[in-house]
């Protein structure tokens, strides 16, 4: 019986030795197999990860040669490609950061906002439509999964996309979202973008394994993109910068050239924009034999604006100023041709003189403009004296109030008299100090300088406002014109 038992026993040993063997041969196989699926994995992985590197150093090297567009197309190719994404978005930053829009489409992608704006009837063309859905659509930082993805810098992973109510749920098969991916496009600390893969074409879900493959392709994307938007702003402001020198060789061209030649009248003027195209305008304008029309205009708005509505003015006070010897029905008419075409935030001071040459009777009116000077000689001493007029801005109010406020008034020159006109770019001339160089100054400068003729007067004023700014910007534009009669 004993010897029967331990027979038993060493059958039921040797059994057991034998299939916890087999197990462990199994195991380990599994286990080797299991390996080795990881290791192809990764393998595969690093695979492509090098060939994506490899072609965003490609698409880094080609920014010299297209735009960002091609290369956003480009981009979102190797991603949905390496993603296994039937379809994808990149999402930028608008150039002042306060939103989100869609910069490049791939696939049928289902819009993630507004679901109801999606119409079934002009689903035909699925993409085309479906793509203008999805650019129309602009991101506020912070709004759903894109604005969120671009708020915080991290990535977002939905694997059941079924069960999440910040997905749109979509009736039509081919626009259902099963599982969804958001990186954000991040260059160093900052956000440009962000990159939206669904639905994998396996119809298996992303997983967290995705979500970083994806976010380091998204990193390394940034790279092109961010040296393709600098590339791309210096190639809009090299485009400006050639506008604006066209501009300011027009707006040049605009002012006087030459200055008339008048018999016992001596002129000089200068203008020195503080930007590159200026808002102030002046002009001598010969109307006849015995009159001469002289403006000075300042634009509240500088830059092209500004350029533009000088020109609108040069263009009126030439083709009216034979037929109208009035300045206050001359600004009127400015007023009635301008005010409809300005900007609510434009206007123009104005100051109009018409000089009888014979006579020597100076009639003037003021837009809102800064008071001339009379520079009198009296016991011997220049006593500058501002010339007053009622008047208000062009663009400030309507023709009726503008008419009924505006007037002309005149004043009889004697020999030797003078005029001084200037846009209050001169007297608000600050210095480092933030104190403007003022009318206290410029009078000053006028009574004891007393030059001999006007082009003297303009160059002491220049040195005097040199000397008080020093080295400090000037952000108004300086203009100065005079007139002495003999």
């Amino acid at each position: 019986m004993a010897e029967q038992l331990l027979q038993w026993t060493g059958v039921l040993m040797a059994f057991f030795l034998e299939a916890t063997l087999v197990l462990f041969l199994f195991l380990s196989v599994r286990q080797r197999r299991r390996l080795q699926r990881t290791n192809r994995l990764l393998r595969n992985e690093r695979e492509v990860i090098f060939e994506f590197i490899h072609h965003i150093g490609e698409l880094f090297a080609d920014t010299d040669e297209i735009d960002m567009d091609s290369l956003l197309k480009r981009i979102l190719f190797f991603a949905t490609k390496t993603g296994k994404a039937a379809s994808g978005t990149i999402y930028l930053f608008s150039p002042n950061r306060s939103k989100l829009f869609a910069r490049a489409v791939s696939g049928i992608f289902p819009p993630l906002y507004d679901p109801e704006e999606v119409q079934t009837q002009k689903l035909l063309a699925r993409s085309q439509h479906l793509e203008a859905l999805v650019k129309a659509r602009t991101v506020q930082i912070g709004e759903g999964l894109v604005g969120s993805a671009a708020a915080i810098g991290n990535g977002i992973i939905i694997e059941d996309a079924e069960m999440d109510a910040r997905i749109p749920t979509y009736t039509d098969a081919f626009l259902k979202i099963h599982s969804l991916v958001v990186v954000p496009m991040r260059f160093g600390n900052e956000v440009l973008g962000v990159l939206v893969l669904v639905n994998r074409t396996d119809e298996t879900a992303f997983t967290p394994a995705d979500l970083s493959l994806l976010q380091a392709m998204a990193d390394q994307a940034s790279v092109p993109i961010h040296y393709a938007g600098l590339r791309a702003a210096l190639e809009q402001k090299k485009q400006l910068d050639r506008d604006m020198q066209a501009a300011q060789q027009i707006q040049k061209s605009l002012l006087p050239q030459t200055l008339p030649q008048i018999e016992n009248v001596q002129l000089a003027a200068c203008n020195l924009p503080a930007f590159d195209i200026g808002g102030d305008y002046y002009d001598f304008i010969k109307i006849d034999d015995n009159h001469l029309g002289i403006a000075i205009a300042d634009v509240a708005g500088k830059g092209i604006g500004g350029a533009m509505m000088m020109s609108v003015c040069q263009g009126v006070l030439r083709t009216r100023a034979g037929q109208e010897k009035s300045p206050a029905r001359m600004l009127s008419e400015l007023n009635r041709v301008l005010s409809t075409n300005l900007a609510e935030d434009m206007f123009i001071t104005m100051l109009y003189m018409v000089l009888n040459t014979e006579t020597r009777e100076l009639q003037f009116a003021r837009a809102g403009h800064e008071r001339p000077l009379l520079c009198r000689e009296g016991n011997g001493i220049r006593v500058p004296k501002p010339l007053d007029a009622p008047g208000i801005a062009i663009g400030l109010a309507d023709a009726d109030i503008f008419d009924a406020v505006i007037a002309d008034r005149s004043i009889q020159l004697e020999p030797g008299d003078g005029i001084i006109a200037y846009t209050d770019g001169i007297t608000e001339a600050m210095n480092r100090d933030g104190e403007e160089w003022g009318l206290d100054n410029l009078s000053e400068l006028v009574k004891s300088t007393a030059p001999k003729n006007p082009a003297q007067l303009i160059q002491s004023v220049q040195s005097a406002i040199a000397r008080y700014v020093g080295a400090q910007e000037q952000y108004d534009d300086m203009t100065l014109l005079a007139l002495k009669v003999n």
